[in-house]
């Protein structure tokens, strides 16, 4: 049987040989960590190669995500569908082994990391599913829910100021099933980071509450050991494993120095490094008494047992478990759609006029009854947002339909916390803030969109009419930069009936985010037919024509515009010109439509357009054309009621019917 060494030996030289096969990346990290890393696995970790999405695994997250191939070499090792040769593909087009890990897209990897410190934070996010869901499903004897959430974190994941966001508000939850080891070999890529670094970590973390054990040699594996032992005793207290490493273990020049963080080792350093620690085996050649050992375990019989008890609980709980089931799947309701679109028809119907982000809070009113996997949120701005609904519960209390995350003012930490929540699975989470401060998650959102995972971001006061708060909480750039992350839907409804449509549209996406943006100020209720409502789910579409099937300009609008346009329509038809106003809750679903749909919404022929929108005008220039209009604002805003604030920018029907007359 090889020695625990000969085993963490496997994963330094595969990820050394991988990184000087791409003549990239970064060989210091899984050099570094390997023996922690054989320990977790090898001893404790709790998942099955077999199966990557057994519910009840163990989460494994590498927050200092450049050290990839540490991750690739144990699922490799540990019999994951990750042969040799996508190892020896490191970095390379198409391969399963991108620079960095990748959900979705390597088997075994739960989360996307390389923006360091988020990984840490979907940890975070994850944990806290763990916890809310075992309160909600597990029954005495019958614990379904029941697993750790392991995260792998860097001096630079603690830098970041998100790591403070997350960490404060784990121990404040008391998250005692997420364990993190801190890879303190204090080397980053510029050097040794004591001339930047001199945190007293430990205390730090104990502030926040967390369980900290201190000074682990990271090389031996007996305390390693233990210290994972003593981690999984603590139930109400995340903990902080603090492990001394070398950077490049085994290395002879380069190991403990920066040299080996972010570039190849080399040939001879490899060759070094081979003699030193007694590797004599070729590159990417796994003598089978070490895949033997790594795979001595049985990780399939965990997964077994939890099978067998699953099927005794769903015998005495047989509701519970399909709904466990059923959420862990990422199932909808089979009957949430038809009542959406009930409630929906019945807005339309009463035609309300109330503030978008009222609107939103209806629409939480009315779908959350139904969907007991929707878990909210907002970074200290509940009252403003309007994110609490009456079955919101605070997910601090002991209550198993907790559904409600009191975040304070962590936007970053918020955003990439719910992405972990997704990503757990069991919950569809929704996170708030004003949309100005969308800047501070900016990332977090990003990461949404590229992993992908099923979040929806509510950002409310999304112009200059939220008033005199000013120019510092006011939003001028945040819709368009919001619109141009790929794959993410970015929708500014008009009126009640298109803020339930929007969230609606996000409750049903499976296939990344969803911004939902509302106002502060009251929105008049537009008038449609049912054909015009079904018809705001594709993003854009005719709010109202001329009697005539011929018109003259078309006025393109979204949310609080809507209204105004409307009205300039009225005062131009008013002059004899014939006006189309299309509404555009959602470009980019707008823009994924078939162009028959496009052609048909903003036909080719009408050149004369011209676009409202109180935000930046450079994006609607794609839609109105060189020579069309745009109504925007290309400047900061001011601090002033609202209504003032509009007339003052040129948000009017005369500034509308000048534009006009200029075409």
């Amino acid at each position: 049987m090889p020695s625990r060494r000969e085993l963490a030996n496997a994963i330094r030289f595969l990820s050394a040989d991988a990184v000087e096969a791409a003549k990239s990346g970064h060989p210091g990290m899984p050099m570094g960590m390997a023996d922690i890393a054989e320990v977790l696995w090898n001893d404790v970790l709790k998942h099955n190669p077999a199966n990557p999405h057994w519910a009840n695994r163990d989460r494994f997250v590498v927050s200092n995500g450049h050290g990839s191939m540490l991750l690739y070499s144990l699922l490799h090792l540990a019999g994951y569908d990750l042969p040799i040769d996508e190892l020896k593909r490191f970095r390379q087009l198409h391969s399963k082994t991108p620079g960095h890990p990748e959900a979705f897209h390597t088997p075994g990897v739960e989360t996307t990391t390389g923006p360091l410190g988020q990984g840490l934070a979907n940890a975070v996010g994850m944990a806290l599913a763990e916890k809310v869901l075992a309160r909600r499903f597990n029954r005495p004897g019958q614990a379904v829910v029941d697993h750790h959430t392991y995260v792998f974190l860097g001096d630079g994941c603690l830098m970041e100021g998100i790591s403070h966001e997350a960490c404060s508000l784990a121990g404040t939850m008391k998250l005692g099933k997420l364990i993190a080891f801190w890879d303190d070999n204090g080397i980053s890529i510029d050097g040794e980071v004591h001339g930047w670094f001199t945190d007293d970590t430990p205390a730090r973390f104990e502030a926040y509450g967390w369980q900290v054990i201190r000074r682990v040699d990271g090389h031996d594996p007996e305390e390693i050991a233990q210290a994972i032992r003593t981690a999984q005793a603590e139930t109400d207290r995340p903990t902080l494993i603090c492990c001394r490493t070398t950077i490049g273990y085994g290395a002879p020049t380069k190991a403990g120095k920066e040299a080996c963080h972010g570039a190849p080792l080399g040939k001879d350093e490899i060759a070094g490094a081979r003699a030193a620690l007694k590797w004599p085996h070729a590159p990417f050649d796994i003598p089978q008494d070490i895949y033997a050992g790594w795979r001595a375990r049985d990780l399939a019989a965990a997964e077994a047992q939890w099978n067998a008890m699953f099927q005794a609980y769903a015998q005495a709980n047989p509701e519970l478990a399909a709904e466990f089931e059923r959420r862990m799947r990422g199932e909808l309701p089979a009957d949430f759609v038809a009542a959406a679109d009930a409630y929906i028809a019945k807005l339309q119907a009463e035609g309300p006029t109330v503030a978008s982000r009222k609107a939103s809070q209806m629409a939480l009113e009315a779908f959350g009854p139904l969907l007991p996997e929707l878990i909210g949120g907002s970074a200290d701005l509940a009252g403003s947002n309007l994110t609490i609904w009456k079955g919101s519960k605070d997910v601090n209390a002991e209550d198993p339909d907790a559904n409600y995350v009191y975040y304070g003012v962590r936007e970053f930490g918020m955003s990439a916390m719910a992405n972990g929540l997704a990503l757990h699975g069991g919950f569809l989470p929704y996170d708030a803030t004003f949309l100005v401060f969308s800047d501070y998650a900016r990332n977090a959102l990003r990461m949404s969109a590229l992993i992908p995972t099923r979040t929806i971001h509510v950002f409310t006061h999304d112009s200059i009419g939220l008033g005199e708060d000013g120019p510092t909480h006011q939003p001028v750039e945040h819709l368009a930069s919001l619109r141009y992350i790929p794959n993410n839907h970015v929708w500014r409804p008009c009126d009640a009936v298109e803020s339930a449509v929007s969230w609606k549209a996000a409750i049903t996406r499976t296939d990344g985010p969803s911004c939902l943006i509302f106002s502060r100020q009251n929105l008049q209720h537009q008038q449609r037919t049912a054909e015009q409502v079904a018809d705001i789910a594709r993003g854009g579409y005719v709010l109202t024509d001329p009697p005539e099937a011929r018109f003259d300009l078309i006025l393109i609008a979204s949310g609080s515009e809507v209204e105004l346009a409307m009205q300039a329509a009225r005062a131009l038809e008013a002059e004899g010109t014939k006006v189309r106003v299309v509404s555009m809750p959602c470009s980019n679903v707008f823009d994924a439509q078939p162009i028959e749909w496009r052609e048909g919404v903003l036909p080719g022929w009408c050149r004369k357009r011209i676009a409202i929108e109180a935000g930046v005008s450079d994006f609607w220039l794609k839609y109105v054309g060189l020579d069309g209009a745009v109504i925007g604002i290309d400047s900061f805003g001011a601090s002033a009621p609202a209504d003032q604030l509009f007339k003052h920018y040129g948000f009017t029907v005369e500034k509308i019917l000048a534009a006009a007359k200029g075409l």
